[in-house]
């Protein structure tokens, strides 16, 4: 490190915990205030005031730009695996070490991140915002809302959650581990340290949940089910290992390994998964066995203590929205649910042919490259034009099926957009999502091309690091609504009803997450809102109840992200009227990039007046 300071982690969410690899940003649009139309009494300026203001501006704005650099510094540094993901080059930023291997998961250091984030909160008060570039004034707001959110979660740090099912450390830890490029030599050695300190790692995951559960805060038994069938996925089988072919093929690559020194890699790789890896999943299984008993808790987490003040920290986190409380949030969601039904009923009324389609229709394109290259040339219409980047399209191991999501997009590192990651699951049980849309959200129009598009004209290291679940899967279920009315295949009217119809279930996900982590709906609850919706509802009840219960708010930032994002564009549209470019919306929220939406909207509002002005 080249900076001589105390180190601090205060951008770090306690909600998101070890794995920052999913992290973005962006750059301020221009505000144009109007002119009075009488002028105002001429006074002049002094040149020893014009110069004094004009030296104070640069003393502040050095002042900020110095707090960023030290931000970025501490956060990229604070951990060998984020830093592996987040710069492909670190020595060219003068970081040469970082603290630990991966960021600790303990009380002490979660406690310690609050007494980081006071801190900068202080810090952040004793700028004047008018003395600032345009760009840093948008930052300054950016962290002043990041540490309002997170106020919300102080004193209550023992109900973090490092492990879930399908969204939790020791489900995501693996894949991460399979994209640890070897650009260097020392990046294999680094890579076989990390496997080699799992065990311990885990270890540390294993006491905090031994404190939540001395706290009366442990998770039901049939969540500790779920984690652990999710840690069985791991535990490898010969023949099939997923961790030994993905480091041959990564160590096939690297230049200038003799056949011995990859004999000798390929026996340390073994050993450390034998000797480290396996063991610390089944440490994680063991200890989680023994815990089984001690959480008592079978409702959502308002059912622990303080669980509803810590759900509403999760969902404004998750979120990041404009909305005053999740009261107002759950009206918005049954307005929007009710809404997309209507639209599917009348479809389905005015067009009764339509009902036999569903059963049976196809997308033009099925092959995921061929998707890919289709949605690409697709949003040139109504999306701005992306840098060249490549990607490559990957099947999620099959042995991890069944423990991850139906695809995820892996980050590209911030110094380098040109190479991006997507997996894709191939499990039965994801059949009934199809692929063409699925690839709209992780590819183009979706995380791919919004995270290069922000990669590429954001000039703040600090903003591409600062994550905003709603912005980003809020984008991402946005353009994949969108991508079911492109020139597809499908029928124009077919393609409009499917659209309403994704709509409507993804706020029936997000509507049952606030009633059974907020309101406090049990199985029953579920099952008679279901019956509504759904002919069998029976057959969903349980799955539906137990998910939202392992991973609460998650749905959260789909929809309500996507929600907010439909709202901005309903407002420009009847500001706008025939003047409304869609192109012109998009590059808006690209330009403004990843940031919450009480920030999002102040900005909506001039780029919507100086749209107006144009006209």
């Amino acid at each position: 490190m080249h900076n001589d300071h105390k180190k601090r982690r205060a951008l770090v969410s306690l909600l998101t915990g070890v794995l920052c690899v999913m992290l973005l940003c962006s750059c301020s649009p221009i505000s144009r205030t109007p002119q009075p139309t009488t002028a105002a009494p001429y006074e002049e300026e002094s040149t020893s005031d014009y110069e004094q203001l004009t030296e104070s501006s640069l003393k502040e704005q050095k002042r900020f730009a110095d707090l960023e650099e030290t931000l970025f510094q501490d956060e990229v540094s604070a951990s060998r695996l984020d830093l592996h993901f987040l710069l492909k080059n670190p020595e060219s930023r003068g970081i040469t070490k970082t603290d630990a291997l991966i960021s600790p998961v303990s009380m002490d250091a979660f406690l310690q991140t609050r007494k980081d984030q006071e801190e900068l909160r202080s810090e952040l008060a004793s700028f004047q915002p008018a003395l600032l570039t345009g760009d840093q004034k948008l930052t300054l707001r950016i962290l002043e809302s990041l540490m309002d959110t997170e106020k919300k979660g102080e004193g209550l740090e023992l109900y973090s959650q490092p492990l879930a099912p399908t969204i939790g450390t020791q489900a995501q830890l693996p894949i991460l581990l399979c994209e640890y490029v070897f650009y260097t030599r020392q990046d294999v050695e680094d890579y076989l340290n990390i496997l080699e300190y799992l065990d311990t790692f885990y270890g540390q995951i294993l006491s905090f949940e031994q404190e939540k559960a001395n706290a009366g805060l442990m998770m039901s038994d049939t969540s500790l089910d779920h984690v652990i069938d999710s840690c069985k996925s791991y535990l490898l089988v010969p023949g099939n290992n997923f961790m030994i072919d993905s480091f041959k093929e990564r160590l096939s690559v690297l230049p200038d390994l003799t056949d011995d020194e990859k004999k000798e890699l390929y026996s340390r790789n073994e050993k450390a998964l034998e000797e480290h890896f396996v063991p610390a999943y089944k440490l994680l299984i063991d200890g989680l066995e023994a815990l089984k008993g001690t959480g008592t808790n079978e409702k959502g987490m308002c059912g622990y203590p303080n669980g509803k003040a810590y759900y509403e920290y999760l969902v404004y986190t998750a979120t990041g929205t404009s909305y005053h409380s999740i009261d107002e949030l759950m009206t918005a969601t049954e307005q929007e649910i009710s809404n997309n039904l209507q639209t599917t009923s009348k479809l389905l009324s005015e067009h009764p042919e339509l009902e036999s389609m569903l059963s049976d229709y196809h997308y033009r394109q099925t092959e995921p490259t061929a998707i890919m290259e289709e949605l690409k040339e697709q949003t040139l219409k109504d999306f701005p034009q992306l840098p060249e980047c490549s990607y490559t399209l990957k099947d999620v191991p099959k042995a991890l099926e069944l423990s991850l999501s139906p695809a995820f997009y892996l980050t590209s590192p911030l110094d380098d957009s040109s190479e991006n990651v997507i997996y894709i699951n191939r499990n039965p049980v994801y059949d009934n999502q199809p692929l063409y849309n699925t690839i709209a959200h992780e590819g183009y129009p979706g995380h791919l091309y919004q995270t290069v598009w922000f990669h590429t004209h954001c000039g703040s290291d600090l903003r591409k690091i600062l994550s905003f679940s709603g912005y980003t899967e809020g984008w991402a279920a946005y353009v994949e609504a969108l991508s079911y009315r492109l020139d597809n295949g499908l029928d124009p009217l077919l393609g409009e009803l499917l659209e309403a119809n994704s709509k409507a279930t993804l706020g029936i996900h997000a509507y049952l997450d606030l009633a059974v982590n907020y309101l406090g709906w049990e199985r029953e609850d579920v099952r008679k809102y279901l019956s509504s919706y759904f002919s069998d509802p029976d057959s969903i009840t349980g799955s539906m109840f137990e998910t939202m219960v392992d991973n609460p708010a998650n749905y959260l930032s789909y929809f309500i992200g996507s929600l907010e994002i439909r709202n901005m564009r309903e407002n420009a549209k009847l500001q706008l009227g025939e003047k409304f470019s869609a192109k012109a919306f998009h590059t808006f929220l690209l330009d403004m990039g990843n940031a919450p939406f009480d920030v999002i909207q102040a900005y909506f509002t001039t780029w919507l007046m100086n749209q107006k002005m144009e006209q």
